[in-house]
């Protein structure tokens, strides 16, 4: 605020006042405020185009291996977690998040292990800074082989 002085002075003084809840004193300051707003693409969409079970050797057989061919569109992913649940989606068995590089189109090609044969609910998410996508699919592991 600004006051005229008690002293013989006629100049003004000024006063600082701070926001004080518990006294009700506000301070309202004008102007303008400036920003800018990047608008980025992100992931749209994700899909797994195909499932293939690796064959491994009778010493291997502690746990089914499968490839998933997962593709986006959008922007590129800089990271993909899996997350292994059962049939109906809503137990989850185990998750694995995993750093890609992804350098010029959107096609990755991620393993995973299967301790038992069984039938399992995979979502796969890709992510990025700013955005994730989700595909999900029912599997059957069959002690090697899948479906």
């Amino acid at each position: 605020t600004t006051g005229a002085s008690n002293t013989s002075d006629p100049s003004p003084t000024v006063e600082s006042v701070e926001d004080n809840p518990d006294g009700g004193c506000h301070i309202y300051r004008n102007g303008y405020y400036g920003s800018s707003i990047a608008v980025v693409e992100g992931i749209l969409e994700v899909n797994i185009i195909q499932m293939t079970s690796i064959q491994m050797t009778e010493s291997q057989t502690e746990n089914s291996l499968v490839d998933f061919v997962v593709t986006c569109q959008g922007s590129l992913p800089t990271d993909v977690c899996t997350v292994v649940s059962d049939p109906t989606c809503q137990v989850s068995n185990s998750m694995v998040c995993d750093p890609v590089i992804v350098t010029d189109e959107c096609l990755l090609t991620i393993r995973r292990a299967f301790e038992e044969p069984g039938t399992y609910c995979i979502n796969i998410t890709l992510g990025d800074d700013t955005s994730q996508a989700l595909a999900s699919a029912l599997i059957s592991v069959n002690g090697g082989e899948s479906s």
